[in-house]
Parts: structure tokens; C-alpha cells; sequence
């Protein structure tokens, strides 16, 4: 496969995330600005994501764009291309069943500091998608659309977002029912379908409402006595 990035679509071409929020923490005296951003919050499988990105100051790549705009292919050139650029970029997880135990938010601040723990290093600002701070550690600026305005944010939501696919893929092959490889563990109906026939895997966040209503005995080996699938 080539590692070249593909020509971007005319549609996406001028929405590149520039460094403007960057530069200038860097010019204020920050050392380590890091991006942030999220992924997995509202499937019904599978981990809660979070990319950290630290991006360096004398060096650009181009065609990076919010991870939602670019197609799958495209993500996967990309982040090979940022794991290389960046000055430090890391992902952290949240389990399905600390998003049971914990909740949404708890198990996102979880995935944010187990983020920064590989990153090695603690950012002096932080820059995170969104109105709200999970991070929760220091300077920290949210910025709605983050990941369509900052550089750093964008390359860690294609840092995060490739990471969880790839992990959803690979247990497609040990659920192939709830067909992980296409929906990643998301809402879909065919998702839903087997679920209301088979009941959920180890791997399903029990905690959602909609599984108040999911029968709990399937075939063998979907649940039950099913040991459970290690994603870490």
C-alpha cells in the first residue's frame, strides 16, 4: 500500500485546522501544548478512546483534517504519517466495563490520564474538542469544533479514531455476529438486530438503556461463560 496521502476531495480541501492556537501558547512560554480529542463515547461495544497529540513547532504535514471528514483509507496513511512527525502522540482507553462502572464522563477522564501516561511527558496547555475540560489537569482551552480548527486536536482525533477501528476490527473476528468491522460498535441495525437475537458479548457496554431491554442468553460462546475478549 502506498504511504503517500491520497488528493483530498474538493469538499474538505480548504478546511484544514491551522496551528493558530498553538503558535501562540508557544509564544506565551508553553513548552508541551498537547491536543485531545475523543472517540467511542456513544457506541454500544467496544473502548472509549482518547488520542493525545503533541505536534512540533518547525515542521508541518499536510492533509490532515478532522478524522470524521476523511475516509477510512485515508486515516490509515495518516496515522503513520503522525505517529512519525509528531513530538509525542499516545492513546488511552477507557474498558466497556469501567464505562459500565465509572460512567461516560469518569471513564473519559480514565482514558485522558492513561492517554497522557504514554504520551511521557505533562502538557503544559492543554487543547481539547468540545465545550468541556477532561483533561482536568492544568492550563486547558476548549475549543468547539477543535478538531476541524486545531492542528494538534485533529491529528489526535485520527490518532484515536484509527486506533479503536483497528481494535473493533480485530474482534469482529471473535464476534463476527454484530458485525464490529464495519459498525466499530456503533448504532446500526444491524447491530441492534443481533443484539435483540443473540444478547450482548463481553465487550457491550451493559450500562446503556437500550440493554434493559436485550434478551441475555444467546448461542454458545457470545456471553455466559464466555471468557472475556482482552482489548488492551
Amino acid at each position: 500500500m502506498t504511504t503517500t496521502a491520497p488528493r483530498l476531495r474538493p469538499s474538505i480541501r480548504s478546511n484544514a485546522p491551522r496551528t493558530d492556537i498553538e503558535r501562540g501558547l508557544w509564544k506565551d512560554g508553553s513548552t508541551v501544548v498537547v491536543g485531545f480529542d475523543e472517540v467511542g463515547k456513544g457506541a454500544w461495544a467496544g473502548p472509549l478512546t482518547v488520542g493525545a497529540v503533541a505536534i512540533p513547532r518547525d515542521s508541518r504535514i499536510y492533509k490532515i483534517r478532522d478524522s470524521k471528514q476523511l475516509t477510512e483509507r485515508e486515516r490509515e496513511i495518516l496515522f503513520d504519517r503522525i505517529i512519525g512527525w509528531a513530538d509525542a502522540a499516545a492513546v488511552g482507553h477507557a474498558t466497556p466495563a469501567e464505562c459500565d462502572l465509572l460512567g461516560m464522563s469518569d471513564a473519559q477522564r480514565l482514558a485522558t490520564n492513561r492517554a497522557i501516561a504514554a504520551l511521557g511527558t505533562e502538557p503544559d496547555h492543554s487543547l481539547v474538542d468540545g465545550g468541556w475540560d477532561f483533561v482536568e489537569r492544568g492550563a486547558t482551552t476548549t475549543i468547539i469544533k477543535g478538531d476541524q480548527r486545531s492542528l494538534s486536536i485533529a491529528a489526535a482525533s485520527i490518532i484515536a479514531k484509527v486506533t479503536r477501528d483497528r481494535m473493533m476490527r480485530s474482534c469482529s473476528d471473535e464476534y463476527p455476529w454484530y458485525a464490529f468491522d464495519s459498525n466499530k460498535g456503533y448504532p446500526c441495525h444491524r447491530h441492534r438486530s443481533a443484539l435483540r437475537l443473540l444478547g450482548p458479548s463481553t465487550i457491550h457496554r451493559r450500562s446503556w438503556a437500550f440493554m434493559s431491554g436485550i434478551p441475555w442468553e444467546g448461542i454458545e460462546g457470545c456471553h455466559g461463560n464466555e471468557p472475556a475478549l482482552s482489548l488492551f
